[in-house]
C-alpha cells in the first residue's frame, strides 16, 4: 500500500543546487494520491473540536477547502495582501529576502471560535505564525495547525511553539 510520500516528486537541485524540492503538485495530478493526502490529514483533525478551517494562499486553500467540505465547517482564506474585497486587518511576516503581508477579512473569524489552520508545508513557519496572529487578533483560537509536508531542518516549529503542530510527512533535511 503506498503512503502520501510515496507520491510526492523530489526534485534535486531546484530552485538552487544543493535544495530537494519536494513537490506537491505530484499529488494532485493522482486521484489516489490526493485522496490519501486529504484522507490522512482529516485523520489528524477528525477528533479536534473545532468551527473553522483557515488556509494560508494558495496551497493552503487547495487542502484547507476539502477538509472543511468534508467535515462541513466553514473555510476562511488567509490572502497576501491586495486580494480580499471587504475590509482587513493584516500581519507582516519575514521572507530570505524581504517581507510579505497577508490578510484576513474581519468578520471572518468570530471571538472564541476555534480555527484549524492548514496550509502544505512548514518551512520556516513565518506564513502561519502571521496566520495565527490574525486568527487570535480576530478574538479565535488556534487549537490546531496542520501541514501536509514539513521540512524539519528550517525548523519552523519554533515560531510555532506552543501550538498543535502536526505534519503528515516530515522530512529531516532544508
Amino acid at each position: 500500500m503506498k503512503t502520501v510520500e510515496d507520491y510526492i516528486r523530489t526534485i534535486p537541485d531546484f530552485p538552487e543546487p544543493g535544495i530537494l524540492f519536494r513537490d506537491v503538485t505530484s499529488i494532485l495530478q493522482d486521484a489516489d494520491g490526493f485522496r490519501l493526502a486529504m484522507q490522512e490529514m482529516q485523520k489528524r483533525i477528525e477528533t479536534v473540536e473545532f468551527d473553522v478551517i483557515a488556509g494560508a494562499e494558495s496551497r493552503g486553500f487547495i487542502f484547507g477547502a476539502p477538509l472543511a467540505y468534508n467535515l462541513n465547517k466553514a473555510f476562511v482564506p488567509i490572502r497576501k495582501k491586495g486580494k480580499l474585497p471587504c475590509e482587513t486587518i493584516e500581519a507582516t511576516y519575514e521572507l530570505e529576502y524581504g517581507t510579505a503581508v497577508i490578510e484576513i477579512h474581519k468578520d471572518a473569524i468570530l471571538p472564541g471560535q476555534r480555527v484549524v489552520i492548514v496550509d502544505d508545508l512548514i518551512a520556516t513557519g513565518g506564513t502561519i505564525e502571521a496566520a495565527i496572529r490574525l486568527v487570535e487578533q480576530l478574538g479565535g483560537k488556534v487549537v490546531k495547525v496542520l501541514f501536509l509536508m514539513e521540512l524539519a531542518g528550517l525548523e519552523g516549529r519554533k515560531k510555532l511553539a506552543g501550538y498543535d503542530v502536526e505534519a503528515v510527512v516530515t522530512y529531516a533535511g532544508k
